[in-house]
């Protein structure tokens, strides 16, 4: 996930004649010293302390994952009414991302932590759920890994980055960004439907009009604090915040009167047991090919062509970012052994599928890891130690209701909205498609139309001004598959199908 977190800033500390703070490689124990080659920590001017502190952070500024992505996976039925059960989902999450941030860290040796991405797992959930059963979601997750591992093998990846005019990629960001804020606002029931009034508006604050009780009480104190937080730069805001707001709503659901249904689908009540076995019954549960069965090819094209290029991009801006705050990137500002990490990349997304936990991808909090002091993938080791001591502890995150929660998606959507300082809007053909990608997500609950729009703005606006030639063949191929998804009813009704 991208632009989640404000990349740190802190810089590595000088390394002495013998290694980091006049560290001696040769006085340390031939392990550590095998070790220390391996990731080439001294020669990188770090060391065992700063990687170690450095993976703590990065766990502890992603481990919201762990609360949020239950919450989205698990609070949305698949078209046959079926849910994911929340400790399940605890599990897969955390085994995904112990796993895949170990790989990283061996095999592409940044520190560079990956888990279930914000804003593919929405794409799942209320895009690929409500269509198809949840096996054939996880399904179509795992066929988007496979292609981008291929993409990478096959030297296509350039194409793509080039295809996708920088603009476009931003606007994408920003519109995911508010679609995420504007589900964390109806997930805690902040704004809600008006029921049974056609014509009325459709949406209005709280349940009658104005907020009532005390669960949306507790939202808009959580979104407070975690705002706070990151103006204040407070390392894990997001993190702190859903835990001071779980234990406030623990507290005035014991001493208030408030119906179960007030909170939703989770009730904050202390468990009874901290610790518990990881339940793995949701790995394996994942169908290849069936959405082709619920679905049209075109529609099902169009949905794997979503997830593919909001994973490829993000994945490509994080690790960009987190290199270059590292100082790793090389004369040529390329990151060392991209192959390496784009290919990991892609083994997460389809990992995530396989274990029902939606794509896993790379974070960019792994900065702050980077801002402590982390400058290799020794840093992942100590992050996906922590995740698989998370496997144990699925009892803590199903006590956190929506609303302490929710907060961390309109924290998350401010941050991906940040990137629309980045669009030219005075050129109308850039801006008009921008706008159009940026306001048909959450105006119309969709990420695949919210691109579509933008790129079929895009290709017919550069046509009109003679520079038809200046667009990529591969945008004009999506753009022409989009004409076919948002005509789809029509052109049925024409072949009679």
């Amino acid at each position: 996930m991208s632009d989640t977190v404000p990349a740190a800033n802190k810089q590595p500390e000088p390394a002495g004649p013998t290694g980091p703070a006049g560290e001696d490689p040769q006085k340390r124990p031939g392990a550590a010293d095998a070790v220390d080659r391996f990731f080439r920590i001294t020669a990188r001017g770090s060391g065992y302390g700063r990687e170690i502190r450095g993976g703590l952070a990065t766990f502890f500024t992603m481990a919201y994952i762990l609360v949020l992505n239950p919450i989205i996976l698990g609070g949305v039925e698949d078209k046959y009414g079926h849910r994911l059960d929340s400790v399940q989902l605890v599990t897969a999450t955390a085994l995904v991302a112990a796993v895949m941030t170990v790989v990283m860290g061996v095999g592409g040796n940044l520190p560079l932590a990956l888990a279930a991405g914000l804003g593919i797992n929405a794409v799942v959930a209320y895009q690929l759920a409500p269509r198809m059963s949840w096996p054939d979601a996880m399904g179509l997750i795992v066929v988007e890994g496979v292609l981008i591992c291929l993409l990478v093998v096959t030297g296509l990846r350039e194409a793509v980055m080039n295809a996708i005019p920088q603009p476009l990629k931003q606007a994408i960001s920003v519109g995911i960004g508010l679609f995420i804020a504007f589900i964390g606002f109806v997930d805690a029931g902040f704004a809600t439907r008006i029921p049974g009034e056609s014509g009325s508006t459709p949406v209005q604050l709280g349940s009658v009009g104005h907020l009532t009780g005390w669960p949306v009480l507790v939202f808009c104190l959580g979104v407070l604090l975690t705002i706070a937080l990151l103006v204040r730069k407070v390392r894990g805001a997001i993190l702190i915040s859903i835990v001071a707001m779980t234990v406030l709503a623990v507290v005035i659901n014991e001493i208030a009167d408030i119906k179960p249904a007030a909170w939703g689908l989770t009730v904050p009540k202390v468990p009874e047991d901290v610790v518990a076995a990881p339940d793995f019954g949701l790995l394996g549960h994942f169908s290849l090919f069936g959405a082709f069965g619920e679905l049209s090819a075109v529609t099902v094209v169009l949905l794997i062509f979503t997830l593919l290029l909001s994973d490829f991009f993000d994945t490509m801006g994080t690790v960009v970012g987190v290199s270059h705050e590292a100082g790793l990137l090389d004369e040529d500002g390329k990151v060392p052994g991209l192959g390496r990490v784009l290919l990991i990349d892609g083994l997460a997304a389809a990992a995530g599928g396989a274990a029902s936990a939606s794509s896993s991808t790379s974070y960019i909090e792994s900065a702050a890891g980077v801002g402590e002091g982390a400058r290799t993938g020794f840093a992942n080791l100590v992050t996906g130690a922590l995740f698989a001591l998370a496997l144990f502890l699925s009892p803590l995150a199903t006590v956190v209701p929506a609303q302490a929660a929710a907060p961390a998606l309109v924290a998350v959507g401010f941050l991906l909205m940040a990137q629309v300082r980045h669009i030219d809007w005075e050129r109308w053909e850039i801006a008009v498609p921008a706008f159009l990608t940026i306001v048909v997500m959450p105006f119309t609950y969709s990420i695949t139309n919210g691109i579509g729009a933008g790129f079929l703005a895009y290709v017919v606006l550069k046509a009109v001004l003679g520079k038809a030639r200046e667009t990529h063949w591969l945008l004009w191929t999506a753009s022409a598959l989009f004409l076919v998804y948002f005509a789809i009813d029509p052109v049925q009704q024409v072949l009679g199908v």
